[in-house]
């Protein structure tokens, strides 16, 4: 499965490794879990906003009380 998602999109495993070398060499091993956290966060935040559950002023509401 992991091999035909590669075909479809047009990479091939050197192009992959050279791309996480690169992101290695950009951010160090340690920023990137906290970039992997951040992103997953927005895309939790994402699918709460596109299912419609919440109000949306929860996360809003929340940053103002820790200022």
């Amino acid at each position: 499965m992991l091999s035909s998602t590669l075909l479809i999109a047009g990479l091939g495993v050197t192009e992959i490794v050279l791309i996480v070398v690169v992101v290695l060499l950009l951010f160090g091993g340690k920023k990137i879990p906290e970039l992997m956290r951040g992103l997953g966060k927005g895309i939790k935040e994402f699918k709460t906003a596109q299912n419609g559950e919440g109000d949306g002023t929860a996360p809003a509401n929340k940053d103002q009380d820790n200022k």
